[in-house]
């Protein structure tokens, strides 16, 4: 079955074009626009209102596929994500859809989604969904809301794994595990990454004028 309709969740709550979340939705759009279809993307926020809830489900209700792009946060779904879900579950929606999920998240391990992606799994089957697969991408916050085109080799397999995945979902299959593969692949060495997230921590707590406190206890 081909896919004509689609639905893109993306649940970071950070303003526009500061998320990686929101760079890899849009990199998705794009390409299954060039396959024909039609795209909407919904960005959570903090301030939903009924209108808002009621557009989301109208959307999900028409789709042939829901894709939710989201950050990891604890190990887990962001609360507005949740909220999301739990809405168009309680709507009971009637007809053959797919649902799809792409994580990302701020530790160099892709594996640290799994326990979310777990999650939307358990999702999809409670909504009465089919489960199309999903993907998971460790050092998320390499690309902080930045074009993936633009930022060249660094992001070479994330393009390529999301390429195939949206490719199969066109067609109605599920992710295939060579874009499972592609997208767990570091985007740099893991010591690399670890050393300039703690460069970037210590530039943020210098920043706030806390750079003295990081070694503290609360008890």
């Amino acid at each position: 079955m081909t896919t004509r309709q689609v639905v893109l969740l993306v649940g970071s709550a950070k303003a526009a074009g500061r998320s990686t979340s929101e760079a890899l939705a849009k990199y998705l759009a794009e390409r299954f626009a060039r396959s024909g279809a039609a795209v909407s993307v919904f960005p959570v926020n903090r301030s939903r209102r009924a209108a808002e809830d009621a557009r989301l489900i109208a959307a999900v209700d028409g789709a042939d596929l829901f894709m939710v792009v989201t950050p990891l946060y604890v190990d887990s779904l962001p609360y507005l994500v949740t909220r999301s879900l739990e809405l168009i579950a309680g709507r009971q929606l009637q007809g053959r859809r797919r649902v799809a999920a792409l994580i990302n998240c701020g530790f160099p391990e892709a594996a640290q989604c799994d326990t979310a992606l777990a999650i939307l799994e358990c999702f999809a089957q409670r909504a009465g969904f089919e489960w199309a697969g999903g993907l998971a991408l460790g050092g998320g916050a390499s690309i902080d809301g930045h074009s993936l085109e633009r930022l060249g080799g660094l992001t070479r397999h994330v393009r390529r794994g999301l390429d195939q995945a949206a490719e199969a979902l066109q067609r109605g299959e599920p992710i295939p595990p060579a874009a499972v593969a592609e997208l767990g692949k570091p985007m740099m060495p893991a010591p690399i990454y670890t050393a300039i997230a703690n460069l970037g921590w210590r530039w943020q707590a210098a920043r706030h004028g806390v750079h003295r406190h990081l070694k503290e206890r609360a008890y």
